[in-house]
């Protein structure tokens, strides 16, 4: 290893220190975890109050824009809307600036990782209402999502209500995910079509 290379490994590791406050407001939000989470940055969790959000064993939630190669613009953001809700992040499950919003359940299971920018939605957010008004509302039109274990998720790639990913999908940058996959599959487009089985 060379002089560049130890000094960046040093600069990661300096960055890794304020991660034991990280933690510590994760446990004031009622994360449950299994292990410790690695945090690099701060994320921004937001607990619906009787509603579930679970990390198994060494998840890692990147949050900075210097850990990143592509320069996470946002920091990981995980939000439960309402007390059914609930997301569970399987073991070494890793994030870098990707949104996690839940109105229902979100199931991510191990080994699997989420590019930089990515989201996870289980509900459209809003209903129509009267005339041409929007109502606010995360259940009534929620789906479970799941995605199976030693997925990749690509940079940008937006996943929505109601989609099941069996083990080790790939998913393409960008992709927009509207309806389940199987497992071994690789997807990508807008809306994502199988590329490669």
């Amino acid at each position: 290893m060379g002089w560049r290379q130890t000094i960046g490994m040093w600069k990661h590791r300096f960055r890794l220190l304020p991660g034991f406050i990280w933690r510590w407001e994760l446990h004031l939000v009622g994360v449950a975890s299994a292990s410790p989470p690695i945090l690099c940055g701060r994320p921004f969790v937001s607990r619906f109050e009787g509603s579930t959000i679970e990390f198994g064993r060494s998840v890692c939630l990147d949050s900075s824009r210097r850990n990143n190669p592509l320069g996470g613009d946002k920091p990981c953001i995980l939000r439960t809307m309402n007390a059914q809700a609930r997301i569970l992040l399987g073991d070494r499950v890793g994030l870098s600036s990707a949104t996690i919003v839940s109105g229902n359940s979100i199931q991510i299971g191990s080994d699997t990782i989420l590019g930089a920018g990515c989201m996870i939605l289980d509900n459209d957010f809003h209903v129509p209402s009267e005339s041409f008004a929007w109502k606010t509302e995360y259940s009534s039109n929620s789906r479970p999502v799941s995605i199976g274990k030693g997925c990749f998720i690509g940079a940008r790639a937006i996943i929505l209500k109601g989609v099941t990913l069996g083990d080790r999908v790939v998913v393409g940058a960008g992709a927009v995910v509207t309806r389940s996959f199987p497992s071994r599959t690789v997807i990508g487009g807008n809306p994502a079509d199988l590329l490669q089985s």
